[in-house]
């Protein structure tokens, strides 16, 4: 039976801190293959409650470079997997930048819709916005580095609305 629990996101945001500018070796760096951002929020979400989703193709796991998910490291299969999962895992709903809160995530698109770029949120300040929303990523290694100084044509906000899990 599964069983819903609150995503811990002090515990997203420390591991954000702590390897921002540094790689787990417990986890292949992405990269020179196409980019590490979705592969470090990813260990960031996982680090918050140890739960993943062995569900072969769509769910979200990581076991080795072989032997993971498409939405382990890729941003588009990240989104498809965070606001549809309804198995063991995080989960997430679209938003506002009013809604952002440390731990939840970001993804940056182009002009056409093509979303290339995830982050998670380390800090927010008063009523979140643009301007007040700090973010950790990796390919452009950064720890609390304002929103507003990434150029992007679209934006999507996904807050982690909880964690599932076997009971």
């Amino acid at each position: 039976m599964l069983q819903t629990t609150e995503y811990n996101r002090e515990k997203a945001v420390a591991y954000a801190v702590e390897w921002a500018y540094r790689r787990n070796p417990r986890y292949l760096d992405f990269q020179g293959l196409g980019g590490d951002c979705t592969n470090f929020v990813s260990q960031c979400i996982y680090h918050a409650n140890f739960i993943m989703n062995f569900t072969p193709v769509y769910g979200w796991y990581y076991l080795s470079s072989d032997k993971r998910t498409a939405s382990w490291t890729g941003v588009s299969y990240f989104y498809r997997f965070l606001t549809t999962n309804q198995g063991p895992g995080p989960f997430a709903s679209e938003t506002t930048a009013e809604s952002m809160q440390p731990g939840d995530v970001i993804q940056l698109g182009d002009e056409n819709g093509n979303f290339y770029h995830t982050l998670i949120v380390t800090d927010t300040g008063g009523i979140p916005d643009n301007s007040n929303i700090f973010i950790a990523a990796h390919t452009d290694d950064s720890l609390h580095r304002p929103l507003n100084t990434y150029q992007f044509s679209n934006i999507r906000y996904l807050h982690i609305e909880g964690v599932r899990y076997q009971s």
